[in-house]
């Protein structure tokens, strides 16, 4: 099959800039789409379950149509740069974690030291312009790179997680706001949102 993906300005005007990990969403997207021989979610005939919250995420929606809002993309909070996504009819599953070889850092070693400095609040213009050139050639290698340079795919089992369902909403007791009734609390024999809940722990 072949992969047809709208343009990279495209998907950056809907993320709002351009970025290396958008770069890095849109050619995860790209792989994902190959290895499982697939075309765009309209529903939920793909699910995505991402492990980070970073601005690959964007490029993954627009290109997968796997959104938060529909239910089919999952979110991870492990903090790492990998995506498996998951086909409902046919069942096959691909995992697409990033090679360490192709992180910034590895590519551009001098990165932490201006990044640190810059953290500091002691970095120079000439460290400023670095970084944006290594933003600018960054973005080029990974547009560009062969994908399995940039990622690992890997077949996976597929776990599927249930299709989203809609559920009642009750007012919070506390705030009176609506609560989706599979998020709210039992509090004091009351229904309470999650912000009004106080919770009980012993440091567990």
């Amino acid at each position: 099959m072949t992969v047809t993906l709208p343009p990279f300005e495209e998907v950056a005007e809907f993320h709002g800039h351009i970025c290396p990990g958008l770069a890095y969403g849109y050619r995860a997207s790209e792989y994902a789409k190959e290895c499982l021989n697939a075309g765009r979610a309209v529903d939920e005939e793909m699910v995505a379950i991402v492990e980070n919250d970073a601005c690959m995420i964007d490029a993954i929606q627009y290109i997968t149509g796997c959104t938060m809002g529909k239910g089919n993309l999952i979110f991870r909070d492990h903090g790492k740069p990998v995506y498996t996504f998951i086909l409902r009819n046919g069942e096959k599953a691909v995992r697409i974690s990033q090679k360490p070889a192709f992180s910034m850092d590895a590519l551009f070693p001098d990165m932490t030291e201006i990044q640190a400095r810059m953290g500091a609040g002691t970095a120079t213009p000439a460290d400023s312009d670095r970084m944006q050139e290594i933003r600018t050639e960054m973005i080029g290698k990974i547009l560009t790179a062969p994908l399995d340079e940039i990622y690992e795919c890997t077949e996976v089992t597929p776990e599927l997680p249930e299709r989203a369902r809609i559920f009642r909403s009750v007012p919070c007791a506390v705030c009176g706001e609506p609560v989706s009734e599979q998020r709210a609390r039992v509090q004091d024999g009351k229904i309470v949102c999650i912000p009004c809940f106080n919770a009980y722990t012993r440091g567990w």
